[in-house]
């Protein structure tokens, strides 16, 4: 027995191991000033390890925290599609799982029968951007895919329902932002607004003195200027009452 006591004696003094002093696993476990830790292995306290942060995603992986260091802009994408059902559902399970900032996310029937357009508003970083358009590329029924310029023409549309005991005032304000009057009654007044973002946000801030019941705001929709296709490679369809014309059957002519 005395042999054994010694032998645990001298892996004590070893640093906890009985491995020969020269071992590589002897000095890695034994500190840089050569006295053993009192316990477990050596290196930094729990309090003086650095510590994760930032928030889980519905997946449980982390996300890096938002340190304000890169900055973010909005960016409006357009996708032409296969005009198949289920795909805008498609499309926003898509960005809801990847969890974009989406602004608006509208579709619509282009010039070309069976085509339909989404117009996609997003307010991300540069790789962001960059990684929505991907993603939105990959999606089975999308054609093609690009960004819209700063100066793109872009609108949305709104409707406000608002009380009606001051009716002049309410057609003041209706005319004085180039709306529409669509419904007129003793107790309330629908109107529609049309315009870009900032004006819908006006108006409403406007109609709001009379007391806003109800409001239904559409997303943006937009159109390059020009020539200019709104989505790389579009070539525009022919509507009943075009021309016979081919000066514009596409945009490279």
């Amino acid at each position: 027995m005395s042999g054994e006591d010694d032998d645990a004696t001298n892996a004590a003094a070893d640093g906890g191991t009985d491995h020969p002093a020269d071992s590589p696993i002897a000095e890695h476990a034994r500190p840089a000033g050569g006295d053993a830790p009192e316990t477990g292995l050596a290196g930094p306290t729990p309090e003086e390890r650095p510590h994760p942060s930032g928030r889980r995603d519905e997946h449980g992986v982390r996300k890096e925290p938002d340190d304000g260091g890169e900055a973010t802009r909005r960016a409006t994408v357009s996708a032409l599609v296969e005009d198949e059902p289920g795909v805008l559902a498609r499309a926003a399970g898509l960005f809801r799982r990847r969890q974009f900032n989406i602004e608006s996310l509208t579709v619509g029937p282009t010039t070309v029968e069976g085509h339909s357009r989404i117009t996609l508003v997003v307010e991300e970083t540069e790789a962001g951007i960059d990684q929505a358009k991907k993603q939105l590329a990959k999606l089975t029924p999308v054609i093609a895919v690009g960004e819209l310029s700063d100066d793109a023409v872009a609108a949305e549309l709104v409707l406000l329902k608002v009380r009606g005991h001051e009716p002049d005032k309410v057609h003041a304000i209706t005319s004085m932002y180039d709306g529409e009057t669509l419904d007129a009654g003793p107790r309330t007044i629908t109107v529609q607004i049309t315009g870009d973002e900032n004006l819908i946000d006006d108006a409403i801030d406007a109609f709001d003195q009379f007391g806003i019941i109800e409001i239904a705001r559409t997303g943006q929709t937009a159109l390059e200027r020009g020539d200019s296709p709104t989505t790389p490679g579009e070539e525009p369809g022919h509507s009943a009452g075009s021309t016979d014309d081919d000066e514009f059957t596409n945009y490279d002519d």
